[in-house]
C-alpha cells in the first residue's frame, strides 16, 4: 500500500532485514540434514556466501582460504592488488592515516594506474590455490581489463558498480552494452548492484547468471547519505526475487539473486534468504578476520572516488579467523561468527531442508525483534545489546 508523502508524491513502504522475523513452521530438522549448497552457472558451491571485492577483505591468500572452505571470494581488479607490485606497505600506510585525512590521501594512493600484468598475475595466484577464481571490474573498465583476467584462468567475472543498469545512456561516449557484452564471454557473469524489480529483471535479461542486490546497506558505504539513493534490503531482495520468477517463467533460465551488503550476523543472512536470496555477499565480516589484508580497517570501492567519495574507512575489531567467521566454532554469542552454522541452525529450526525451500519460509514485520525482552543485554552491552 502506498503512503502519501505529500499531495504530489506517494511512496511504497520498504523494509530492512532488522525489521522482519522468520516464523517457525510445523517441522524441525537436524542441522546435519540441511543442505546449503547452491549453483552459480555450472559451478557447484558448498556455501551460499561470497566475499565482497573489497581490498580490505580479499587478496589471493584470503581468496584461497575462503574457496577451500566452500565459499567464493571476489578480488577487486581495480584495487591495490593490481596497482602495486607489493601492496603490503600500502595497506600499512592506509592503516596509519589520520581520520581527517584518510579519504583525501586514499584518493592519491588509488591514483596509481592499474597494470595489465598484475591483473593477469593476481588471477593466476588465486588459480594456483586450487580454488574458483572470481574477480570484479566496473562497467567503465571491464572491456579494458577483462581479457587479461580471462586469459589467466578467471572462472567468474563480476561486473559491479554502485548501481548498474542494462540501459546506460550517455551523450559523450558509447556505453557498455551488457546485452551484447555478457553473451560474448566464455565465463559466467554476475552483475550488479541493483535495488528494484525492473532493474533486476533487465539485468537478468543480459544473460548474467547472478544479480547483486543492494545499494548502500553496507557498513562502509555512504551512498544513501551522499546521493540519497537506496532501498532497504528486505524489500530490495524480495523485489529482485519476484523479477527472477518472472524471468524464469519467460525463459526457463534461473538467475541467482545475491544479497549484497547490510548483513552482519547469521540471522540477517537467514532473513535475506527467506526474502528470496540464493546467496549473500559479505564484506565487513571478512575484513574483521585475522587473515584480512586491511590491517584492522575496512573501506569500499567508492571510498576513494576522485571527485565524489561514497564510502568511508572504518576501524574493525578482529573477531576470529576466516574459518571461524564462516564455519566456526564461534567464540562469541553475538552472531558474527560461524555464519554458515547459524544459517543451518535457522533452517533446521524452521524445518527447511535446502535454500530453495527456505526461500518460501513465512516472515513477519517485527520491529521489536531486536529489543523485546533484551533490557539487560542492552544495558550491559552484551549479546544482542552490543
Amino acid at each position: 500500500m502506498d503512503i502519501e508523502i505529500g499531495k504530489g508524491k506517494t511512496a511504497r513502504r520498504a523494509y530492512g532485514l532488522d525489521e522482519i522475523a522468520i516464523v517457525p513452521s510445523r517441522r524441525t530438522r537436524d542441522p546435519e540434514d540441511v543442505d546449503i549448497s547452491w549453483r552459480l552457472g555450472d559451478l557447484q558451491l558448498d556455501l551460499p556466501c561470497l566475499a565482497s571485492a573489497l581490498d580490505s577483505a580479499v587478496d589471493p591468500t584470503t581468496a584461497g582460504i575462503i574457496g577451500n572452505l566452500g565459499g567464493l571470494a571476489v578480488l577487486n581488479l581495480e584495487g591495490l592488488q593490481t596497482r602495486y607490485e607489493d601492496p603490503a606497505p600500502i595497506f600499512e600506510e592506509i592503516a596509519s592515516l589520520p581520520e581527517h585525512k584518510a579519504t583525501r590521501m586514499m584518493q592519491d594512493i588509488y591514483a596509481e594506474p592499474i597494470k595489465d600484468e598484475l591483473v593477469f598475475r593476481r588471477v593466476q595466484e588465486i588459480k594456483d590455490k586450487g580454488v574458483i577464481a572470481a574477480a570484479s571490474l566496473t562497467p567503465q573498465r571491464v572491456q579494458r581489463y577483462h581479457g587479461a583476467a580471462i586469459e589467466a584462468g578467471l572462472d567468474v567475472l563480476v561486473i559491479q558498480g554502485t548501481v548498474v543498469s542494462a540501459e546506460h545512456v550517455s551523450k559523450t561516449s558509447e556505453p557498455l552494452n551488457l546485452m551484447e557484452f555478457i553473451p560474448s564471454l566464455n565465463v559466467p557473469v554476475v552483475v550488479g548492484g541493483c535495488a528494484s524489480y525492473s532493474t533486476a529483471l533487465h539485468l537478468m535479461r543480459t544473460g548474467a547468471v547472478g544479480v547483486l542486490v543492494g545499494v548502500g546497506p553496507g557498513r562502509i558505504c555512504t551512498t544513501r547519505g551522499v546521493i540519497g539513493v537506496g532501498v532497504p534490503q528486505a524489500t530490495a531482495i524480495s523485489d529482485a526475487a519476484a523479477a527472477r520468477t518472472r524471468h524464469y517463467m519467460e525463459t526457463g533460465e534461473y538467475v541467482n539473486v545475491i544479497g549484497d551488503g547490510g548483513m552482519r550476523t547469521g540471522g540477517e543472512i537467514a532473513k535475506a534468504i527467506t526474502c528470496g536470496a540464493d546467496a549473500v555477499m559479505l564484506g565487513s565480516a571478512f575484513a574483521k578476520a585475522e587473515e584480512a589484508p586491511g590491517r584492522g580497517y575496512s573501506w569500499g570501492m567508492a571510498t576513494f572516488h576522485p571527485t565524489l567519495p561514497r564510502g568511508t574507512r572504518i576501524k574493525t575489531t578482529i573477531t576470529g579467523t576466516l574459518e571461524e567467521v564462516l564455519v566456526g566454532p564461534a567464540r562469541e554469542n553475538d552472531g558474527t561468527l560461524n555464519l554458515m552454522g547459524a544459517l543451518r541452525t535457522s533452517m533446521s529450526t524452521t524445518g527447511y531442508q535446502n535454500i530453495k525451500e527456505f526461500q518460501k519460509a513465512e516472515v513477519m514485520f517485527a520491529p521489536s525483534l531486536a529489543t523485546e525482552g533484551k533490557t539487560e543485554q542492552t544495558a550491559q552491552r552484551v549479546g544482542m545489546g552490543k
